[in-house]
């Protein structure tokens, strides 16, 4: 199987690889930098799949290459990025900002240049007209930002995702968005090449036993950012979900 090491894809790679291992198969992981890499890897049959976004993220790759590809089943559902205050921000919608710009200091803090979240939001700011400027920068930064406004309960707009660690451990919101400027929610799905469901039945059985819920991606993340391992945050929710484990037996083995 092949994975990006992004905070929602790793989680579900680990834990589909242990259903997969507990079934009788060797799992090899291999990691990719980029989408167009790790597609170009599953179309030739260098990996057999992979667990994306096909309708936001990864669309311009699915659609070049989903004649040559299937989706085998969803594995997780609810990823979203916007705007996001925090939760005593009195303001509900994007449309509310531009009449509260000076308590957000004029400006909406963003991420690295060239994201589809700064893409989306700079399209949000033409859109709804905003009078604050979306600052480009780093995560990293964004998160400080973040953290420091909400520890001086301060105003503040981001640009933030779930799942995400930092939309589970800060207590925030994300502005509706009345004119449909972001994507709605979006499904996660394992993908391979085309005809792996007919060479693989049981494999297919497998992995379509497994669903993740988004909470639980973020949990786990919310581990790692708290000092645990990626192998350990993993393991520690697959032991924490011995019966849900079971149950994914019971369907594989029917």
């Amino acid at each position: 199987m092949g994975t990006l090491s992004w905070e929602d894809l790793t989680p579900i790679t680990g834990i589909t690889k242990k259903v997969l291992e507990d079934a009788g198969y060797t799992v090899k992981v291999t990691q990719f930098s980029e989408w167009g890499i790790a597609y170009a890897a599953l179309t030739k049959g260098d990996i057999q799949i992979l667990a994306s976004q096909t309708d936001y993220v990864a669309q311009d790759y699915w659609d070049k290459n989903k004649n040559k590809l299937e989706k085998l089943s969803p594995v997780s559902h609810g990823l979203y990025q916007g705007i996001a205050v925090p939760k005593y921000v009195t303001i509900d919608t994007t449309d509310q900002l531009n009449d509260n710009a000076d308590k957000f200091g004029g400006k909406i803090i963003g991420i690295e240049p060239g994201s589809g979240l700064m893409r989306d939001t700079a399209n949000a700011v033409k859109d709804y007209g905003l009078k604050l400027q979306l600052l480009e920068g780093s995560t990293a930064a964004m998160t400080a930002a973040l953290k420091s406004a909400i520890d001086r309960k301060e105003w503040v707009a981001v640009t933030l995702w779930t799942p995400s660690w930092m939309a589970q451990k800060y207590d925030v919101k994300f502005l509706r968005d009345p004119k449909g400027v972001y994507p709605p929610p979006q499904s996660y799905y394992w993908i391979g090449h085309k005809g792996f469901a007919a060479d693989y039945p049981h494999a297919r059985e497998v992995i379509g036993s497994v669903y993740v819920p988004i909470d639980d991606i973020a949990a786990i993340n919310s581990a790692v950012k708290d000092g645990k391992s990626m192998d350990d945050a993993v393991k520690a929710w697959i032991d924490a979900h011995a019966d849900l484990m079971k149950r994914w037996e019971n369907i594989k083995s029917q």
